[in-house]
C-alpha cells in the first residue's frame, strides 16, 4: 500500500482538517515553527506511536474538548484479507474502501484523558440500508439466522460468504460515506482491521534532534531503521513461527480443556482457547543494534556532524540495498531537516540516495528541509509549502506552482547569473543523459565540452522540473541567454516546438533539434546496461511490435531478474536507467551513434560557452 495522502485535525497547530498530499519523494517547506515537523510527527503517531507518543497536550488549544483526528489514505489496498475463520475475503467485498477505491484510516484520539488512546475507523462507501449496515458486528450465529430467515442458499459456514449473500439478496445497498468503527468493533469488523495492519507500510521517522543516550538515540538513529527494515522483510518467517507457536499452544490449551471437563464439566463449557501474537512493535523492541567508531568510541559521544554523517550512509546504503534486491516490503522515510550538520558535498549524496530508494519499489520518502542546495535540486512536484498565511489557528499546506514563488523567497533561491546558454530538455532523465553523455566524450576529446558540472550551461525541463529550473525558467530569461531544444522523437508535438525555435529571430542563434532515435535512451549501449544491472537488454532506435522500446525491455528484463510483484512502471525505468549513463565510454557513444549526432550537439552548445 502507498500512501497518497493524511490529513490532520486539532493536532497542534492544525486546527482545522488540512490534507497534505504525497508522492514517492514529497519535501515538505517552510519557515521555523510554522508546522513541518508536526506533519512527519502526525505521521510517526499514526503508524507507531512510538518514537514520537500521543499526549494531551497534543491537542490544538483552541479545539474546545474536540478530539484530534489523523487520517492517512492508501492507494493499492490488499487484493484478499483472510480472516479468522479462514474465509478469504477483500476490502471491496466488504465495503470498507472509497469511493475512489482507496483504503482510508481515521485514528481519533480523546485527550480528555491523560493518556489517549486510538479508536480506529475506516471510512468508506458502506451499506446504510435497515438491516444490513451492520453485517461486521454480528456473530456467525446471528448471521446464520438472518440468512435463514430470509431464506438465502448460502453456506452457513463463513461470515464473509453470508454477508455477501445478505448484501446481494438487499438490492439497494444506500451506499453512503460512513465512519466504520474496526479497532473497538466486534467480530469481523476487528479482525479485519488486525489484517489491515499487517498490510500497513513500515513508517521510519528520523529527527533532526538526537537523543544523547545510547538507549535513546537507536530510537532516532537510523539503526532502529535498520532493525524494523528487516523484520518486515521476514515478515512471512515470523509469521511461520506465530502459527507454530499457536498451533502448540493450543494443542495445550484443549488438552487443558479435556482435562478440566473430567473435573467440572459446567465451568469447562465457558473455557475457550485465545490466542494474541504479538504486534509489530513488540518485535521490534525485542533487538536493539548499537554501533561502536574508531576506538571502540559510541556513536553517540561522536560529533553532530558524525552522527549526522551516518545518517547520510544509511540512506546510500539503503538506496543502493534496495536497488540490488527484491526487497518487497512497503518502506517510508520520514527524514527532518537531512541537511543538519552537513557539508554541501554530503548533501548532494543525500538528494541522490532519496532519488533511488523513492524510484525502487515499495518505497517512499518525506522530507522536511530549510537547505536551498538540497530543495534546489529536488522534484518541484514533490514540494509542500507550509504556511501561517491562510485561515486563523491553523497552517495551511499548498502545491502547485501558484507556491514555488513563496518556497524561492523563503528559502533565497536566485538563478545563476553565470549561465551563458539555456538547455531544455523534456525530463530529469535528459539532463542525467547529457550531463554524462558530454563527459564520456570530453575525457576522450577535450575539445568536445562536459556538461556534467558546467556552471554555463543552465537546463530546463519541461515536465517534471526541479525547484533550481524553476526558478532558472522564471528569472533567466531576462538574462537574454540562448536556447537549446533537444527533444526525444517519440512525441509528435515537439517536432512543432523544435521548428518554432529555429525560425526564431532574436540574433541569440538558438536552435533545436529531435533525436533521430526514439528516445534518449536508445542511445545507450547494451553492454553499459548489462554493466550496471546484469540483465541482458535488445536496444534498438526505434521500437515496434517485436522489439519494445529500450525503457519497456529494460523493465521486463529487470523485473523478472529481480522478482517484483508486476512490471516496473515506465518512469521507473527510466529513472533506473539514468544510472547508466555515468558507465558509457566514447567508444559506446560512437557505436550507438556512429553519425556523430550526439557530439554534433555538444559541439554547438560548446560554441555558446566559449
Amino acid at each position: 500500500m502507498r500512501l497518497i495522502a493524511a490529513t490532520i485535525e486539532n493536532f497542534r497547530a492544525y486546527r482545522t482538517v488540512t490534507r497534505i498530499d504525497f508522492d514517492d519523494v514529497t519535501t515538505i517547506i517552510g519557515r521555523n515553527d510554522v508546522g513541518k515537523s508536526s506533519i512527519l510527527e502526525a505521521l510517526e503517531i499514526f503508524f507507531n506511536n512510538d518514537t514520537v507518543k500521543i499526549e494531551q497536550a497534543d491537542c490544538n488549544v483552541f479545539a474546545e474538548g474536540a478530539p484530534i483526528r489523523i487520517t492517512a489514505e492508501f492507494s493499492e489496498p490488499p487484493a484478499e484479507i483472510v480472516l479468522d475463520s479462514g474465509a478469504p475475503t477483500s476490502l471491496a467485498d466488504e465495503y470498507l474502501l472509497s469511493a475512489a477505491g482507496t483504503l482510508v484510516i481515521q485514528k481519533v484520539y480523546d485527550c480528555s484523558k491523560k493518556s489517549p488512546a486510538a479508536e480506529t475507523f475506516i471510512l468508506a462507501r458502506h451499506p446504510s440500508a435497515k438491516g444490513v449496515d451492520n453485517l461486521l458486528e454480528l456473530k456467525e450465529k446471528d448471521l446464520q439466522a438472518l440468512v435463514k430467515a430470509k431464506g438465502i442458499d448460502v453456506k452457513l459456514k463463513g461470515n464473509p460468504g453470508m454477508r455477501r449473500a445478505l448484501w446481494e439478496e438487499a438490492g439497494n445497498l444506500a451506499l453512503v460515506d460512513v465512519a466504520v468503527p474496526v479497532s473497538k468493533s466486534k467480530e469481523d469488523g476487528k479482525q479485519i482491521w488486525e489484517q489491515i495492519e499487517r498490510h500497513l507500510p513500515m513508517f521510519a521517522l528520523f529527527q533532526s534532534d538526537r537523543a544523547s543516550k545510547e538507549s535513546d538515540g537507536e530510537i532516532q538513529n537510523p539503526l532502529k531503521g535498520a532493525i524494523a527494515t528487516a523484520i518486515a522483510e521476514v515478515q512471512d518467517e515470523i509469521d511461520r513461527i506465530q502459527a507454530k507457536v499457536r498451533q502448540k499452544s493450543e494443542e495445550i490449551a484443549n488438552l487443558t480443556h479435556e482435562a478440566l471437563k473430567t473435573i467440572d464439566p459446567k465451568l469447562a463449557k465457558t473455557l475457550v482457547p485465545k490466542f494474541t501474537p504479538p504486534g509489530a512493535a513488540k518485535w521490534t523492541g525485542l533487538f536493539s543494534l548499537g554501533m561502536d567508531t574508531d576506538d571502540a568510541i559510541p556513536l553517540n559521544k561522536r560529533g553532530s556532524g558524525v552522527r549526522r554523517l551516518i545518517l547520510v550512509s544509511f540512506f546510500k546504503a539503503e538506496a543502493e540495498r534496495k536497488l540490488a534486491t527484491s526487497s518487497k516490503a512497503n518502506i517510508i522515510y520520514a527524514i527532518e531537516e537531512p541537511e543538519t550538520s552537513q557539508h554541501p558535498a554530503n548533501q548532494r549524496i543525500l538528494i541522490e540516495s532519496f532519488k533511488d530508494l523513492a524510484r525502487t519499489p515499495n518505497c517512499q520518502v518525506i522530507l522536511t528541509t530549510h537547505s536551498p542546495g538540497l530543495a534546489a535540486d529536488l522534484p518541484v512536484d514533490s514540494i509542500r509549502f507550509v504556511s501561517s498565511d491562510g485561515p486563523p489557528n491553523t497552517p495551511t499546506v499548498e502545491k502547485g506552482a501558484d507556491v514555488f514563488g513563496k518556497v524561492a523567497d523563503v528559502l533565497g533561491l536566485t538563478p545563476d547569473s553565470r549561465a551563458k546558454v539555456i538547455v531544455c530538455v523534456e525530463g530529469p532523465t535528459d539532463v542525467e543523459a547529457l550531463r554524462h553523455l558530454s563527459h564520456a566524450l570530453h575525457v576522450e576529446d577535450n575539445t568536445i565540452p562536459s556538461l556534467l558540472d558546467n556552471k554555463g550551461c543552465a537546463f530546463i525541463v519541461s515536465g517534471g522540473s526541479t525547484l533550481k529550473h524553476w526558478v532558472a525558467q522564471n528569472y533567466l530569461g531576462t538574462l537574454r541567454c540562448p536556447e537549446v531544444h533537444i527533444y526525444d522523437s517519440d512525441v509528435a508535438g515537439y517536432g512543432e516546438t523544435v521548428q518554432q525555435v529555429n525560425d526564431r529571430a532574436d540574433g541569440l542563434g538558438s536552435w533545436g533539434a529531435l533525436t533521430s532515435k526514439h528516445e534518449i535512451e536508445c542511445y545507450l549501449h547494451p553492454d553499459a546496461i548489462m554493466d550496471v544491472y546484469g540483465v541482458a537488454v535488445t536496444v534498438v532506435d526505434h521500437p515496434n511490435e517485436k522489439h519494445p522500446s529500450v525503457p519497456t525491455a529494460f523493465a521486463t528484463a529487470l523485473t523478472a531478474h529481480r522478482g517484483y510483484d508486476g512490471l516496473m512502471k515506465q518512469n521507473t525505468a527510466k529513472g533506473y536507467l539514468t544510472k547508466v549513463f555515468p558507465r558509457m565510454t566514447a567508444d559506446m557513444i560512437r557505436q550507438r551513434d556512429p553519425d556523430g549526432e550526439v557530439e554534433g550537439w555538444f559541439r554547438r552548445i560548446g560554441e555558446f560557452l566559449q
